[in-house]
C-alpha cells in the first residue's frame, strides 16, 4: 500500500495538481490548501481544514482506513503541534490510529512513538527551517519470498511474511530528500 501526504500548499494549485496525480492508494492534504472544498483538484484527496482555510466545510479531522492501517489526519493547530506532540499523541491513542498525518509547522519530519507513526510532510509552498518544499510517500507491504529450488515444494521454501514500512520525503522535482525503512513494523493495541 502507498499513500501520499502533502500540506500547507497555500493556494499553490500547480503543486497540488502535480502531487495529486502521482500513483497511490490514497492521497491526503493536511490543511491550508486555501482552496474550496468544491475545487476539482481536491476531488480524490482526503483533506482537512487548516487555520488558513476559509471554506468551513472541510472537516477538522479524518479517520481513514487504508489497507490494514487506521490513518488519523489533522492540520495540527488545534493540537498545538508546534509546541508539543503530546495532545496529538493522546488523540491518536483515542482514535486507535496506526499513522497520524499533520501539518501546520511547515517542517517535515517523521517520528514513531509506541508503535504510532507521526508524519508531517512539511509545506509544498512555504517551507521553514531552510528546507525545500516537500511532500511524503508512505509505503507498507507484506512480501512473501519464495525460494524456487528444483524438487522442493514451495511451502517448504516460503519465508514468513516480512512487514515493511517506508517513509520517503520528496521535493517537488520528485527527488528523495530523506528516506527510512522499518522492518517488522506492527502497531500494538
Amino acid at each position: 500500500m502507498k499513500i501520499i501526504v502533502m500540506s500547507d500548499s497555500h493556494g499553490d494549485v500547480e503543486t497540488v495538481k502535480t502531487v495529486s496525480t502521482l500513483p497511490a492508494d490514497a492521497i491526503f492534504h493536511c490543511g491550508d490548501s486555501e482552496l474550496s472544498l468544491d475545487d476539482p483538484l481536491l476531488h480524490n484527496i482526503h483533506v482537512v481544514r487548516g487555520n488558513c482555510d476559509r471554506d468551513g466545510r472541510f472537516p477538522e479531522s479524518l479517520l481513514v482506513q487504508v489497507g490494514d492501517k487506521r490513518i488519523f489526519v489533522v492540520h495540527g493547530h488545534e493540537h498545538d503541534c508546534k509546541r508539543s506532540m503530546l495532545p496529538l499523541y493522546y488523540e491518536a491513542l483515542e482514535q486507535q490510529a496506526d499513522i497520524v498525518l499533520f501539518g501546520h509547522s511547515h517542517l517535515y519530519g517523521a517520528e514513531m512513538k509506541e508503535g504510532i507513526l507521526f508524519v508531517n510532510p512539511g509545506s509544498t509552498l512555504l517551507p521553514r527551517g531552510g528546507n525545500e518544499p516537500s511532500f511524503v510517500e508512505i509505503e507498507w507491504d507484506h512480501e512473501v519470498e519464495d525460494l524456487a529450488y528444483e524438487g522442493i515444494s514451495s511451502d517448504v521454501n516460503t519465508l514468513e511474511n516480512e512487514k515493511k514500512l517506508r517513509i520517503t520525503i520528496k521535493n517537488l522535482q520528485l527527488e528523495t530528500i530523506h528516506s527510512v525503512e522499518m522492518k517488522n513494523y506492527t502497531r500494538k493495541r
